[in-house]
């Protein structure tokens, strides 16, 4: 029986990543205990261990899902008393924003997934020149999760390029010749590769820029109270010199095929893609066209709503909904359910994040790190957020590390430590030092581990490694022009 339980343990994680948390789990109450009769700040000290343990379920996603393991951490916190439910619910209900905008606003671009599709797909066949085509991709994912977001841009991305993978790969395949291992099929992998790496550091680009690119941005502009206009223009001298260089870094991996990129598209299987997509324009119904038509018009409401800040972000998500499903049919609940299914795991795994900052408020954790920084010269703290904020959020998660070091800087707020403008600037670094530097790992940004989750990285070979090698121009670039502007520009 005890073997049954161990198997069905955290499914079909490793064994060893399964020890490890069964050992954090025994663990922590004995040098609680221990440390207890000590008299030894018992609290603090494994206040951090928990810390470091939650962690590393975020560094470990890919090989199980933060929220199981992350979640048992979490519930022995409580049982400990580290913390309480009451603390918990505080900091839900501080960050309601956050959890509607994930809820509505990611379902309701589900909806919009077929307008996006076109885009991406008339981009694909249309635009013979790699560099360009690549910039193009940069500038449209970057645009489009500015105003949508990350999570499912990119998965519009995987969608785009599982589409013509399979496409090529049974027209191809009925030729007698052709061959998984052979180098043309090699070359269109790493052509989608390559588009798909672009699009993701768009992703990251356009998602530093508003308060719905990623979900971190939404939580620092309702903990700094800004509008989505207002958090535009004071992430502006940041984000704006911060996209510039990642299409200039973009231009230069290609021209130069560095770090794997550079990679083009043979002109026979181009031709194949070609006559594909030009057969289903041919078949595409009017029903089908107008499908399309009403969702780039429910998407210029959508950024019009955002732009005016007519409601809160989740609300104009909700209403997004409630248009597209309305004027395009769809009225069954499973076809509804589905587009909750992207978003919904990591809200949950954000509940859990806060049972954890509630946990590092209670305990004080940060308190001596945040008393330090900001006892240096105000023109050194800024670029020190930046630079803590973006390591942290390689190795972790950036939405969590937003979450710690925004909570104790208003709390320094709220007790005098600091002046609103100086909070100001430390939100800005805040929000730049999470969303840039965290292009380094997959499991930095969301978008990034979604990616290297779905089911078309295997198929083209992106694995965990190869992502990293990838965004490494970017991640050099990006970490150097963001702290930079935060230096001269703030």
């Amino acid at each position: 029986m005890i073997n049954s339980i161990y198997y069905n343990f955290l499914g079909a994680a490793p064994n060893w990543y399964k020890n490890t948390i069964i050992l954090f789990l025994i663990v922590n109450p004995i040098i609680y205990i221990l440390f207890d009769a000590m008299s030894l700040p018992a609290g603090f000290i494994l206040g951090w261990i928990i810390l470091g343990e939650f962690i590393f379920t975020l560094a470990m996603a890919i090989k199980c899902y933060p929220l199981q393991p992350g979640g048992l951490i979490a519930l022995e916190s409580i049982l400990m008393g580290l913390t309480n439910t009451g603390q918990i619910y505080y900091e839900v209900e501080a960050n309601l924003k956050v959890i509607l905008l994930l809820v509505f606003m990611v379902a309701g671009i589900y909806f919009m997934k077929d307008f996006l599709l076109f885009i991406f797909t008339k981009l694909l066949i249309n635009i013979k020149n790699k560099r360009l085509l690549c910039l193009l991709f940069v500038f449209s994912a970057a645009f489009l999760s500015a105003f949508l977001d990350a999570l499912t841009v990119m998965a519009v991305l995987i969608a785009v390029a599982a589409g013509f993978y399979h496409v090529y790969k049974s027209v191809a395949s009925k030729e007698e010749s052709f061959s998984e291992d052979s180098e043309e099929f090699q070359t269109f992998k790493g052509f989608l590769r390559n588009l798909l790496m672009h699009g993701a550091v768009g992703t990251a680009l356009g998602g530093v820029a508003t308060t719905v690119g990623e979900p971190q941005n939404l939580l620092i502009a309702s903990v700094a109270d800004w509008s989505f206009i207002e958090f535009f223009l004071k992430m502006l001298p940041i984000s704006f010199p911060v996209f510039i260089a990642g299409l200039i870094t973009c231009y230069f991996v290609e021209r130069f095929s560095l770090f794997s990129f550079g990679v083009q598209l043979p002109g026979h299987i181009r031709q194949i893609l070609y006559d594909f997509d030009k057969q289903e324009t041919l078949e595409r119904t009017e029903s089908q066209n107008m499908k399309i038509i009403t969702q780039a018009i429910v998407a210029l409401i959508l950024v019009f709503s955002l732009a005016f800040g007519l409601a809160a972000v989740g609300l104009i998500g909700l209403m997004i909904i409630v248009l597209l499903t309305a004027f395009n049919g769809v009225i069954e609940e499973p076809k509804l359910g589905k587009a909750f299914e992207e978003a919904l795991p990591f809200t949950a795994l954000l509940v859990v994040f806060f049972a954890v900052v509630a946990v590092i408020h209670d305990q004080h954790l940060f308190t001596p790190i945040i008393t330090y920084v900001l006892s240096l010269k105000q023109e050194i703290q800024i670029p020190m957020f930046f630079m803590v904020n973006g390591i942290l959020s390689m190795i972790s998660d950036n939405v969590f590390v937003a979450t710690i070091y925004i909570s104790e800087v208003k709390a320094a707020l709220d007790s005098g430590a600091i002046g609103r403008e100086q909070f100001d600037l430390l939100a800005i670094a805040i929000n730049s030092g999470t969303n840039l530097p965290s292009v380094a790992t997959p499991n930095g940004q969301a978008a990034f581990l979604f990616l290297l989750t779905s089911s078309v990285a295997p198929l083209l070979g992106l694995s965990y490694l190869r992502m990293v090698l990838m965004a490494l121009p970017y991640t050099i670039v990006l970490s150097i022009v963001g702290v930079l502007s935060v230096i001269y520009f703030l």
